[in-house]
């Protein structure tokens, strides 16, 4: 039997959190570090599927917050892999949060982020072809 990675329903979050009052600033909104900490997480969680490996941040580009979030709003996280390098993974994350009680969904904010897959050493390594696990190669599965 072969080995394969399962990937998640495109339309399936990868992280889903309920925002706390512990989760606001001053004004009554959630830090912008909270959202950008759950960003970094879901893109790291695909990075390091896609990889097979412990991942990194490497970088992540501008963000724009459109919506703020409030206490008691749930918080989708979602996450696809759009680019694979030699050592570095390349991640769109959107970010939607669901105002339960008014019934509504907003976009509150997206980014791309790049990993890099480590070793156990801490070292960049190659991110395997898709569909093969690290030390195992492209082999077939007899019938």
């Amino acid at each position: 039997m072969g080995s394969s990675v399962e990937q998640p329903h495109p339309n399936e979050p990868i992280i889903r959190a309920l925002m706390m009052p512990k989760d606001t600033n001053h004004h009554g909104t959630v830090f912008g570090g909270t959202i950008l900490s759950l960003v970094d997480q879901a893109g790291g969680i695909v990075a390091a599927r896609r990889a097979r490996a412990d991942v990194v941040t490497l970088q992540m580009d501008a963000v724009v917050f459109h919506n703020p979030v409030f206490p008691g709003d749930l918080v989708s996280v979602y996450a696809e892999v759009i680019n694979v390098g030699r050592t570095s993974i390349k991640t769109r994350v959107q970010v939607l949060a669901h105002r339960r009680l008014a019934g509504e969904q907003v976009h509150v904010t997206s980014a791309q982020l790049v990993f890099v897959a480590i070793d156990p050493e801490g070292r960049p390594m190659p991110v395997p072809p898709d569909g093969t696990v690290p030390g195992e190669g492209n082999r077939s599965t007899g019938g």
